[in-house]
């Protein structure tokens, strides 16, 4: 969500403290699945861009030998420090954006992004830089909240960008075609899912959403 992270940020609004604490307070059990199944059956060196607080760092699976937490809001990295000591995986946490990727070329196995591409003021440039740091194959998991199929709900969408969500949660546009971004950027899917959850009416416009992997087209 906002400035590819949860809800931190220059920008961030009471609003978006309210969700935060609340998620804190009471985790979502659907969010949670969605992220420990966008995490399933990965492998080697992975790179989480926008990776906020770390809320998925729980979910890696012993497969994976080290991760490599992408995040640009300091209060967030901190948070983010700290869940990864308790991580079933080595997890390194560093500053930096989706535009320019404190990475290697051809250095990671895996790119995953959460609730980000919705974010990014250039998707065409972030989804760029995440073929450019994974090895020829490579793949990339993503949970994103995108524009519903649905032309009223769609409707809906971008009124509340325009009054009120996009201002509030930092720069986050519910209105995105990020399947058709990843698409237009030369990945493959392998996996996609398109479902629709909110843990509540005050984000249901962000309910739409896409999960899945998709590889670098050879």
């Amino acid at each position: 969500m906002a400035r590819e992270s949860a809800l931190y940020g220059p920008t961030q609004s009471r609003f978006a403290r309210c969700l935060e604490r609340r998620e804190a307070r009471r985790p979502d059990p659907v969010a949670r699945s969605l992220r420990r199944r966008a995490l399933e059956g990965l492998r080697g060196q992975v790179l989480e861009i926008g990776c906020g607080d770390g809320r998925s760092f729980e979910h890696y699976p012993a497969s994976v030998t080290r991760v490599r937490g992408v995040e640009p809001d300091p209060i967030a990295r901190s948070a983010a420090v700290e869940r990864a000591r308790v991580a079933p995986v080595p997890i390194e946490i560093v500053d930096g954006d989706a535009g320019a990727l404190p990475a290697e070329t051809a250095s990671v196995d895996a790119v995953v992004s959460m609730g980000v591409l919705c974010s990014v003021e250039d998707p065409a440039r972030a989804l760029a830089e995440l073929r450019r740091v994974l090895v020829p194959g490579g793949e990339l998991r993503f949970w994103e909240h995108v524009r519903s199929a649905n032309r009223a709900f769609r409707l809906v969408q971008r009124a509340g960008d325009a009054l009120f969500w996009t201002r509030s949660l930092g720069g986050c546009r519910t209105t995105r075609d990020t399947e058709g971004a990843i698409r237009a950027a030369g990945f493959r899917f392998e996996r996609l899912e398109r479902g629709f959850h909110s843990s509540s009416l005050l984000t249901v416009t962000s309910a739409p959403y896409v999960l899945g992997v998709a590889r670098l087209a050879p």
